[in-house]
């Protein structure tokens, strides 16, 4: 596939998208806590020097009784600009962070003792057959999932290729590339999509329970 220019900095420089060529061996999947469903997150790869990217996650949260809904943060993830949304309404949700113990102690029996993760207030208790739906954004920093390609300076010569590489366990993901860049491999069957604004989404769909290593 040939390289588009990249859009966010001078210049005839070229850039390619890389991942993993060919499709690993499935993994067993988390168990999922029960507390939620109908899941969908979005991840817009940021500038490559910042090895970050930028997560939108819709989910509906269905366990009958619950007052709060906990967001694990990935391991080796640093987190941050927050925001959640009741969608229901609109309005803003309040939130902390919060380790294993304390999730625990608060109604989120599966949470891992060395755990952390995002702790949402519902504005109402999930009425029995009922739910709340809600939208959580943030941003991760996490140079293990996306980074450059060592030795991809950037030139006509030697084009930036960036490789996102992050093991997903929910039906239905997206990943949005940064302005200018290309798919140029991909290791599960994927929808290739151009956004309003130039952008190439690539979408998929897990249809088991194992976690696929996108």
């Amino acid at each position: 596939m040939l390289p588009a220019s990249l859009g966010w900095r001078a210049g005839a420089l070229v850039v390619l998208l890389s991942c993993w060529p060919a499709m690993a061996p499935p993994q067993p999947a988390s168990t999922l806590p029960a507390q939620t469903d109908d899941e969908y997150t979005r991840y817009e790869l940021l500038a490559p020097e910042t090895r970050s990217f930028r997560i939108t996650y819709d989910v509906t949260v269905v366990k009958a009784g619950a007052l709060f809904y906990w967001n694990g943060i990935r391991r080796g993830s640093e987190v941050s600009d927050i925001h959640v949304t009741d969608l229901m309404t609109g309005a803003p949700l309040s939130w902390s962070l919060v380790d294993g113990k304390t999730a625990r102690e608060n109604g989120y029996a599966e949470a891992s003792s060395d755990g952390r993760y995002i702790q949402i207030r519902l504005a109402r208790p999930v009425p029995a057959g009922g739910e709340a739906r809600l939208r959580i954004l943030k941003t991760y920093r996490d140079p293990a999932s996306y980074r450059p390609t060592p030795g991809t300076a950037g030139s006509a010569l030697r084009p930036v290729e960036i490789v996102f590489e992050r093991t997903l366990s929910i039906p239905r993901n997206s990943v949005v590339l940064p302005a200018g860049f290309e798919l140029v491999g991909c290791n599960f069957p994927s929808q290739i999509r151009t956004e309003s604004d130039g952008r190439i989404r690539v979408s998929f769909i897990n249809p088991g329970p194992a976690e696929v290593p996108y």
